[in-house]
């Protein structure tokens, strides 16, 4: 068995499919260099592209090729050296396809971190081997558990520059399992590496003997697909009604289907299913994707179900399976972690527009329960929530929603908060 069939809670080297993992840190971990020689090992970088970065290191006077540059694509970024706004690049292997989130390290750009996290299956976060845990990598790790990463690797970037040296790795994972047991985070997993050499991320090198684990590379082969791991409730938020216009005669229709996506869970045809809020019943006549007729549709389709009874149902009611709607919660409050990403604070006294879903709803704060501090974890108490600001609050809503906890279904328990004056997004929350 190789040592990555090996690794607990992951699956093996025969598995395919789309992996989004993420890479934060503290500032100066090389977060954009590790991105930057994976697009490069796995001959990821067109010539042209390669070109030209290795144009501009050499115009720094720089005598290798900078891959920080490759996601480093702002000029701001480029030329104070730093990460601001997220980068997403796209790469395959020859066992699946990934998208790579860079997010920024600094605390003023928490919500660009809490935007490209919200989509990640894994978090890769890095550790300067000099510095070790920072304030940040306890910031991020608890960012990336907040949102609901199930997997979480630690890659003790830098070893080139403490001599390789292995009590230095292993004092810091010591002391990140003493933090990750505080916060409750399950599966991580530890990896020494020199990004800039690229040691244990494609390939071996031949520096770190003494470690026997994975590289980063056949961590992110075998990371589990989306969906995989858990018996998953079916949830269907519908999001557009079709009348297909029969051929020849525009004023009759072939049926009437509703088209949306699946976000979690697994249907067929026959199945019972429930319409919430109006709690209608009915079974699943049909199910089409592109024009084709399936028998079975999974999670992350797109698809367009038919009914065998003419319901009353429109967009944001959320099908669901027979027997498992009173584990969606049909509400008007819910409490929830919410951050802030707007420039101005947010208004006690005035209404929000609360997107979940396809479903829209009015919504009025119903109180502060308190803003965490993501540096020492502290729980404050606190009259408002200014931009990147996280905190504990509850709304009340004009008109009900259908919910889960977000730590049971990451697309029926997330929110965003609109500003209806601007139409902006100004938070995104999490249902707790």
């Amino acid at each position: 068995m190789s040592a990555i069939e090996s690794i607990p809670g992951f699956s093996g080297p025969t598995d395919n499919g789309l992996l989004r993992f993420l890479t934060c840190g503290s500032v100066d971990d090389g977060k954009s260099t590790l991105i930057g020689r994976l697009l490069y090992d796995t001959k990821a970088i067109l010539a042209d592209t390669l070109h030209a970065i290795a144009t501009t290191s050499q115009r720094r006077g720089m005598e290798a090729v900078d891959l920080s540059l490759l996601t480093d694509g702002l000029q701001a970024e480029r030329e104070q050296g730093i990460t601001i706004d997220v980068a997403y690049r796209y790469f395959s292997t020859g066992r699946r396809k990934y998208i790579i989130a860079d997010a920024p390290g600094h605390e003023q750009y928490t919500r660009n971190m809490v935007t490209a996290a919200s989509t990640a299956n894994l978090a890769i976060i890095l550790i300067d081997a000099r510095k070790g845990v920072l304030t940040q990598t306890r910031r991020h790790s608890y960012l990336a558990h907040l949102l609901g990463i199930p997997h979480l690797v630690v890659a003790v970037n830098k070893m080139d520059l403490v001599g390789y040296d292995r009590a230095i790795f292993e004092r810091i994972r010591d002391e990140y399992l003493g933090f990750a047991r505080q916060l409750g985070i399950g599966d991580v997993r530890f990896i020494p590496l020199s990004a800039l050499n690229g040691d244990m991320l494609v390939d071996r090198g031949a520096n770190l003997g003494w470690y026997e684990g994975p590289t980063l590379i056949e961590v992110l082969e075998s990371a589990p697909v989306a969906h995989s791991e858990n018996d998953e409730r079916f949830r269907f938020p519908v999001q557009y009604v079709c009348r297909p216009q029969r051929a020849g005669d525009p004023l009759l229709h072939d049926y009437r289907g509703f088209m949306g996506r699946v976000e979690s869970g697994s249907i067929s045809v026959g199945d019972e299913v429930v319409v919430l809020p109006s709690e209608r019943r009915s079974r699943i006549k049909g199910i089409q994707i592109g024009g084709r007729s399936l028998t079975h549709a999974v999670a992350e389709q797109s698809v367009t179900l038919l009914l065998e009874d003419e319901i009353d149902i429109s967009r944001g009611d959320m099908i669901v399976r027979s027997g498992e709607e009173e584990s969606a919660l049909v509400t008007r409050r819910f409490e929830a972690m919410l951050c802030w990403l707007a420039d101005s604070p947010l208004d006690l006294n005035r209404k929000y527009l609360i997107r979940q879903t396809t479903r829209e709803a009015r919504g009025l704060l119903d109180g502060i329960a308190y803003r965490l501090d993501i540096n020492s974890l502290q729980q404050l108490p606190v009259g408002g929530i200014g931009m990147n600001d996280i905190a504990r609050v509850a709304f009340k809503l004009a008109q009900p929603l259908v919910i889960d906890r977000y730590a049971e279904n990451r697309a029926t328990g997330a929110f965003i908060v609109i500003d209806e004056s601007t139409n902006n997004t100004v938070g995104a929350g999490m249902i707790l």
